[in-house]
């Protein structure tokens, strides 16, 4: 790799003062290198070695400006504000036009979360550099800590404007019009911003995520393409390719597309899961099995791997091999809900009505509460002869679905079957009230029930009545 003569003087600059200290000879550098070496190795976290070279830096030049505001942003690092805004203004009487000055300002004003302050501070700063991006893009970020998303934009837009590189300033933009809900209006920016910078792949790859986040697949496809064609390495842009290839059922391509994250770093777990469901699409099973045993090896906390094996065999009806593969999900991670609902499922179809029971009932435990879980629970308990936990469980679930016609059907069969029919009675009318038309739900699930007089009696009369 070839290095510019800047370059070449900062890395033997560096060489020089690591040198210096193995053998601790004092040697003499400039400020500006001391102030490049401060600032590379507070940029790589080495603080102790910033701290040491900005001690021997202010040995050798105790007059620098540029020197004392290294210490300033070290202080600022360090969270010594106090002593940081003693040393800007003494500063600030000496050089009062110097920009860093006014930008530490706000960086300490920022810090003590007085972000309207730290705005006024980079205002007056603006008047002073030359570095007008930079600026903007403090503000931005300004703007962004009080949650204005509207001025935070503009200012990365004008940041932009000044720099059309500055990589974080176009992420940036693109999630305030994200935050802003106007995807359309960031795909319109972006499409000006690429005529300008057309070799953009982060552009290119922002600008995919947007039509796909719109459903537009055919244009993110195209705009991931690009982002793929600047950038032959770009990870990203390669698994939201295939993605987009996905959802326009191009399957092979969309293979190929995950296969290149793999070549390009080590496999993910997701992208093993994407190449096995599109081989499942493709109707090649055996291959999307071994994705899919790819996928769980790779990442055995993953739990759409296990799930994706285990709805493959359920799906196959091979109820055995899918029990056999939540059985292990659940050796991993016996707390996750989706787990235990398939575990459920699949002893349910195997007439396994007491591992069934338990599966909803952990499933229910750990947060699913979706409709179907309690129904299914209820109905299992109903046929197991559990009655009362079964009204328990569905004056629970009603708690979370207080207005649903299957939970008041079932609450009135089981109260007329235990004969406690002022119960019933009660939760008929609500049922019938709340879905007449589906009144027969009744008859299916408790038939006894429904040749009771009491039950005939009022549906009849609903019926007459309606």
């Amino acid at each position: 790799m070839h290095l510019s003569n800047e370059d070449e003087e900062y890395s033997l600059s560096l060489s020089k003062f690591e040198s210096m200290l193995k053998t601790n000879k004092i040697l003499f550098f400039d400020s500006e290198e001391f102030e490049d070496i401060i600032l590379h190795y507070l940029d790589t976290g080495k603080a102790t070695l910033a701290k040491k070279a900005l001690k021997l830096a202010l040995e050798q030049h105790p007059r620098s400006t540029g020197l004392k505001l290294v210490h300033v942003e070290m202080l600022i690092y360090d969270d010594k504000l106090d002593q940081a805004e003693k040393l800007l203004n003494e500063l600030f009487a000496l050089e009062p036009h110097n920009e860093e000055i006014y930008i530490q300002k706000a960086n300490i004003l920022s810090k003590r979360d007085k972000h309207e302050e730290a705005v006024e501070q980079l205002r007056i700063a603006l008047r002073y550099t030359e570095d007008f991006a930079d600026v903007y893009n403090l503000m931005g970020m300004e703007y962004l800590f009080m949650d204005n998303l509207e001025l935070a934009k503009e200012n990365f837009i004008k940041c932009l404007e000044e720099d059309p590189e500055d990589q974080a300033a176009l992420y940036n933009v693109v999630y305030c019009f994200e935050f802003l809900d106007q995807n359309q209006e960031a795909i319109d920016y972006l499409e000006k911003y690429i005529d300008k910078n057309p070799y953009s792949e982060i552009a290119w790859h922002q600008m995919g995520r947007l039509h796909y986040g719109l459903k537009q697949y055919e244009q993110a496809l195209r705009a991931f393409d690009y982002a793929t064609l600047i950038d032959e390495e770009f990870l990203g842009a390669f698994m939201e390719k295939g993605k987009a290839l996905e959802r326009l059922k191009r399957y092979d391509e969309a293979i190929e597309s995950y296969n290149r994250t793999i070549e390009i770093d080590d496999p993910t777990s997701y992208a093993l899961l994407r190449i096995g469901k599109c081989y499942e699409k493709l109707g090649k099973k055996p291959l999307a099995l071994k994705y899919y045993n790819k996928t769980v090896h790779e990442d055995p906390l993953l739990d759409k791997g296990w799930i994706a094996i285990t709805d493959f065999y359920v799906r196959e009806k091979n109820f055995q091999k899918a029990l056999f593969y939540v059985n292990k999900a659940l050796n991993i991670d016996n707390s996750n809900r989706l787990y235990w609902k398939r575990y459920a499922v699949i002893n349910k179809e195997m007439n396994f009505f007491e591992e069934a029971e338990l599966g909803y009932r952990k499933a229910v435990e750990l947060g699913d509460y979706q409709l179907d879980t309690w129904l299914f629970w209820v109905d299992i308990l109903q046929f197991l002869g559990e009655f009362d936990n079964a009204i328990q469980t569905l004056l629970q679930a009603a708690e979370y679905f207080p207005e649903e016609y299957e939970i008041e059907y079932r609450l009135a069969g089981i109260y007329f079957m235990l004969r406690e029919d002022a119960k019933g009675k009660f939760h008929l009318s609500n049922a019938l009230r709340l879905n007449f038309n589906n009144h027969k739900l009744l008859k299916d699930l408790f038939p006894v029930a429904w040749e009771r007089k009491i039950v005939r009696n009022m549906i009849d009369k609903y019926k007459s009545e309606h």
